[in-house]
């Protein structure tokens, strides 16, 4: 149980980093640590004391199985967060070269 609420922390971590921070790349890292904490949620959630790995084999018990599903969506999962943190961080790379800061409350007085 307290593996699960410490990924819930690190994911209020994450959280907290997105909404409270003001600069672009905290912003990012924020995004990141709050992905990596979904992706450790859904392994915990797989996880069974002694598993095995689901291969199947003449003497296989079925009952110590562990869920292969949620190991797949997390793969997948973290291919899409390398693409969004590619993408995030060209955004950033094109801000910066725009407006010359990171800082978002002086990009908002820089519109116009």
């Amino acid at each position: 149980m307290a593996v699960y609420l410490l990924c819930l922390v690190l994911f209020s971590l994450g959280l907290y980093c997105i909404l409270r921070k003001r600069n672009i790349i905290k912003i990012i890292v924020g995004v990141i640590i709050a992905e990596y904490a979904v992706n450790l949620f859904f392994i915990l959630v797989a996880y069974r004391m002694k598993g095995r790995s689901p291969i199947l084999s003449p003497d296989a018990e079925i009952l110590n199985m562990v869920d292969p599903l949620p190991h797949a969506l997390v793969l997948t999962a973290i291919v899409i967060g390398l693409a969004t943190t590619a993408l995030l961080v060209a955004i950033a790379m094109r801000i910066y070269e725009k407006y010359g800061t990171f800082d978002i409350t002086k990009i908002r007085e820089l519109r116009g």
